[in-house]
This record gives structure tokens, C-alpha cells and sequence, in this order.
């Protein structure tokens, strides 16, 4: 039995569910009824991290960014990793919609996490690691406090506890 047990917290999306969900979104709405002859384009940037759509009308753009959330959520990505960052009209009447994937922890919200379990008083340990914080104790029971308050703290960041040992 191990002496200790530990797990990492990250914000990392995993990226092909990512673009499967992208390209459903994508077919699901090209294939819509109400989608027939109105301009519909869909742009993502993987480099960037960046999505962009563009529509005829604010509700259209608004069914687009949907579709992306809902099968993005489907596939067990977070809706806090999707962040709409700007709605602007181009074009005419057209409507642009520019999102962000959201799949580090910076330092700030590492150290909000950080916070968040000493306040729990539990016997673990903490350490920020780059792009992720590892949490270690001697019980699998603390480690499980921790996880399931840091879910319930519905902090505005995506949160994935990984390598579970």
C-alpha cells in the first residue's frame, strides 16, 4: 500500500473530442432547415485556440455557438472551457462571433485552487507545477473532500482531476 496518494488538477481540454465536437457542431448546422441559403461559416484556428462564426443574424450566431457548447458538453469538455470573447457586426448585416478555448490554469487560478483546498484544512499537500497543481496526502479520503469541494466551489475555470495515484 502506498504511503501516499496524490492527483493533478489541470484546465486541459482533450483536444480531438474537441475537434470532433467542432465539426459536429459544424454538420449539425449546415444540415438545419432555418440554415438553408444564410451565410454560415465556421472557423477554428487549433493553433490559436481561437473559434470563429459568422452568421446573418444575431439568433443564427447564437445557434452556432450553442451547437459547439452542447456537443462540446457531450463529449465531457467543460462549458467553462468555451468562452464567447466578442460579438461584432461585419460585413454588412452579418454577425461575428469570436470564442476562445480556455485550457491552461495560469497562475492566478492556480493559486485560487491552492487557496480553496487550505481552507478545507485537510492534511494535504499542495504544489503548483507550471500548468497544473498536484495535490498529495496520506489518505484517498482527503484527497476526495478536496476534489469534490473544489467541483462544488463553481469556480469560473475548467477543472480536470488526472493521474490519480
Amino acid at each position: 500500500m502506498a504511503k501516499e496518494h496524490s492527483f493533478d488538477i489541470t484546465a486541459e481540454v482533450d483536444k480531438q473530442h474537441l475537434k470532433d465536437a467542432y465539426e459536429q457542431a459544424k454538420k449539425i448546422i449546415t444540415n438545419r432547415w432555418d440554415f438553408k441559403g444564410v451565410t454560415c461559416e465556421f472557423n477554428f484556428n487549433e493553433k490559436a485556440k481561437v473559434i470563429t462564426l459568422t452568421s446573418a443574424n444575431d439568433s443564427k450566431a447564437e445557434a452556432m455557438f450553442d451547437a459547439i457548447v452542447s456537443e462540446a458538453i457531450k463529449r465531457n469538455i467543460s462549458s467553462k472551457s468555451i468562452k464567447k470573447v466578442s460579438q461584432d457586426t461585419v460585413g454588412g448585416a452579418n454577425i461575428k462571433i469570436t470564442v476562445n478555448i480556455n485550457d491552461t490554469l495560469n497562475q492566478n487560478d492556480a493559486k485560487e485552487i491552492v487557496k480553496k483546498i487550505k481552507e478545507l484544512g485537510l492534511k494535504v499537500k499542495t504544489l503548483i507545477r507550471g500548468e497544473e497543481v498536484r495535490v498529495i496526502g496520506k489518505s484517498i479520503d482527503d484527497l476526495q473532500v478536496a476534489i469534490k469541494a473544489l467541483n462544488d466551489a463553481d469556480m469560473d475555470i475548467p477543472l480536470n482531476f488526472v493521474n490519480m495515484k
